[in-house]
């Protein structure tokens, strides 16, 4: 395998100097890392990675190849959205040789084939080690003879970019949920559709409020959640009134945000499948499946929120719930695509609040 050398430049002038497996095209974003060891034809396609150069930090990625575009409920099955949204991809050491029962092309091919650039043979734990000690920061992938400027995606509306531009139906269920889609994940839409919902999937900054539902939902979403400022002034109306709501990741941070809390960007962001919350209030822990870099400030809570689960490595918001009213949201991901599904009883917990509010 002849592959052309290629950069990794970061903004404080750290470079890493690798071979190109995927596009040969320059691209820049924010340099950010996951630790899962499985799950890459899920994470590339999560809109909530939109406008990153993504660190996989096991060492080995590609053995498995990247399944194909069947679809199902008009979703495609083994990815969580349409596209790939990272702008780069950057690995210790690619295989391309690649065994799966339902594998359809090698990686590389994949990236190639989506214009996204790949570096294999960077030494990925001296790179996470500078992201973890300096937090994230912005990279540009560059070829010899090539440049490119720095990017901050987070200055941009990444939600808008992501986001439906049609509202669109899934299912046939007894339940009627309004998903506003912040760059939602397939497997979310798989989840609710499972539990005997009608999904009316509608634009981040479409007005719901005239819309007849059982149900809210709040999804995920890459960025900034202050930008937005659609959402927010929607939610802070919904959450006056007594229809069950749940949220999840950007979800979470859009109710706490409506609710009066503040948000702040973490240092590095959590991103794995090995992430540890704790419900509040309870001695049960759970392992969950996360993606996100801002989180909720619990001393912006007012007094009718309070948290719902903590991060069990450096204490932060992992969810809301109202006191009073059906309302609840988690910053991780109970459907964990790909991860652990620990918490997937969470979608339950959202009929069962439906289903109380339906009989009164």
């Amino acid at each position: 395998m002849d592959l052309k050398n290629v950069k990794l430049v970061l903004e404080d002038g750290t470079e890493f100097i690798g071979k190109s497996f995927g596009y040969e095209g320059c691209s820049a974003g924010e340099v950010v890392f996951n630790t899962a060891m499985t799950g890459y034809p899920e994470s590339l396609t999560d809109p909530s990675y939109r406008g990153q150069l993504l660190v996989l930090t096991y060492p080995l990625i590609g053995n498995y190849g990247v399944p194909g575009a069947n679809q199902e409920d008009n979703l495609f099955k083994f990815y969580e959205s349409d596209q790939l949204h990272i702008d780069g991809l950057i690995i210790s050491d690619y295989s391309e040789e690649y065994s799966h029962w339902n594998a359809n092309e090698s990686l590389g091919d994949w990236l190639k084939r989506n214009k996204v650039p790949g570096i294999t043979g960077i030494d990925t734990r001296a790179l996470t080690k500078i992201l973890r000690e300096r937090g994230a920061m912005m990279g540009k992938i560059v070829f010899e003879g090539e440049d490119i400027a720095f990017r901050d995606p987070n200055k941009e509306n990444l939600v808008d970019q992501v986001s439906t531009k049609d509202v669109k139906i899934y299912g046939e269920g007894r339940h009627r949920v309004v998903l506003v889609d912040c760059g939602v994940k397939n497997n979310i839409i798989r989840n609710l559709i499972k539990r005997d919902v009608t999904v009316v999937r509608v634009p981040w900054n479409y007005n719901f409020l005239n819309e007849e539902y059982d149900g809210l939902f709040i999804s995920n979403g890459p960025g900034d959640p202050k930008m937005c400022e659609a959402t927010i002034n929607h939610l802070k109306v919904a959450i006056t009134q007594d229809k069950p709501i749940m949220g999840i990741c950007l979800g979470n941070q859009l109710l706490s945000l409506a609710s009066g809390a503040n948000t702040y960007k973490l240092k590095y962001g959590h991103r794995s499948h090995n992430q540890p919350v704790l419900q509040v209030g309870t001695n049960r822990a759970f392992v969950t499946s996360q993606n996100h870099g801002f989180a909720i400030d619990n001393n912006t809570l007012s007094g009718d929120w309070e948290p719902y689960f903590i991060n069990l490595n450096d204490g932060t918001n992992e969810g809301v719930r109202h006191k009073t009213k059906r309302i609840f949201s988690a910053q991780f991901h109970p459907e964990a695509s790909s991860g652990p599904t620990d918490t997937e009883f969470l979608f339950d917990d959202f009929i069962r609040n439906i289903e109380a509010f339906k009989a009164e």
